[in-house]
């Protein structure tokens, strides 16, 4: 699924979360608010999502090295490395940044990352992350319950890694009706620091 115009210097490939497919709400709205920013976004699926559509039956993902070969596909398909940055919303950016260095892309983007399994928080999924060479945005609520700014301080974090965190925010931006801010609020501020490592970076 392709939104944007053919003409921008930069590709932004992303990946759907565990759970939901990539024509989300979540995802529909970073797609076209980065396409309303002059980039070119790819979205596509994983084998274990597109049966999904057919079968109707709730599948998992696995392992999510099981999803690494097939992300790699898609970037090979696409051809440009040098001009692509890949990503994706939770599950979809983990599997982004463990093949970003091999795939010699631009740039990685994580939207929610998951630093560790739902209510465990003794098994970090990180250590990839302490030597990534590839420059990545990570957009972090900071009451994500898989990773919040306090737990995510604590982790040893490649120098190459900036994490933009959205006040208040859930695993999915959504903030609290009481903290003063919105979840319009913080997707145009994803849509916004996206859009503008794209362009720093390509």
């Amino acid at each position: 699924m392709e939104t944007g115009p053919n003409s921008s210097n930069s590709v932004i490939l992303l990946a759907h979360g565990a759970g939901a497919a990539m024509d989300t709400p979540f995802m529909n709205t970073i797609a076209i608010g980065l396409a309303d920013a002059g980039l070119r976004v790819v979205r596509f699926e994983f084998p274990y999502m597109m049966k999904r559509r057919t079968s109707g039956k709730r599948a998992g993902p696995g392992r999510a090295s099981a999803q690494t070969g097939y992300f790699l596909r898609i970037i090979e398909d696409i051809g440009i490395p040098e001009r692509l940055i890949i990503g994706g919303k939770s599950f979809g950016g983990r599997v982004a940044s463990m093949v970003a260095d091999e795939a010699g892309v631009a740039g990685l983007i994580c939207l929610g990352y998951p630093f560790h399994p739902p209510g465990n928080r003794s098994k970090p999924r990180t250590e990839h992350l302490e030597a990534l060479a590839t420059p990545g945005l990570f957009l972090q609520g900071e009451r994500d319950t898989l990773g919040n700014r306090l737990e995510v301080g604590e982790y040893k974090l490649s120098p190459s890694i900036s994490i933009v965190y959205l006040e208040d925010g859930d695993h999915s931006f959504k903030p609290r009706k009481g903290s003063g801010k919105t979840l319009d609020e913080h997707m145009g501020r994803a849509i916004d620091e996206v859009a503008r490592f794209a362009r720093e970076i390509v």
